[in-house]
């Protein structure tokens, strides 16, 4: 991971540029299928709580409950239901949430045209642009590739 960039603000604290987290990224962390995957994910999301590097889009917290509840070709959810929202509630409480408005559909309008993403990536590319963000962590887009000012980095592969 990068260390987060700082830009001089009006006053005299540096701010910290955040990434955002995708939800694949999130999932990850509780499938035990992948365990490299799995420590990554754990060591990625601990350092963005400790030095508040990262910022979850509301639309990853919705995919995450729905990605983690349901069964995996015939096996148990990775998580029960309760245990799912305890997860989303925890997270509201260790990251800054970000939620979509009209400008966020609007920018992902453009994005997908743009750039030819899914909706559903292009709405995270959105959440990226909207807030400043320089990064974008996700397994979903290709590594290492710019969306205008956003680099989509797969934690997987540093």
């Amino acid at each position: 991971m990068q260390p987060p960039r700082t830009a001089a603000g009006r006053g005299r604290n540096p701010t910290r540029v955040a990434g955002l987290v995708d939800t694949n990224v999130l999932v990850h962390r509780f499938d035990p299928q992948f365990r490299a995957k799995q420590k990554r994910t754990t060591e990625l999301l601990r350092r963005g709580i400790a030095d508040q590097s990262m910022m979850v889009p509301h639309q990853a917290l919705v995919e995450f409950v729905a990605a983690v509840t349901r069964p995996i070709a015939g096996k148990a959810p990775l998580l029960p239901v309760e245990d799912a929202h305890r997860e989303v509630q925890d997270m509201l409480v260790q990251f800054p949430v970000v939620y979509p408005t009209e400008a966020t559909l609007r920018t992902a309008l453009r994005g997908a045209a743009l750039y030819r993403l899914s909706w559903f990536d292009a709405h995270l590319r959105a959440y990226a642009d909207e807030c400043g963000l320089d990064t974008l962590w996700s397994e979903d887009f290709e590594h290492g590739r710019l969306y205008g000012r956003v680099k989509v980095i797969d934690p997987f592969q540093t």
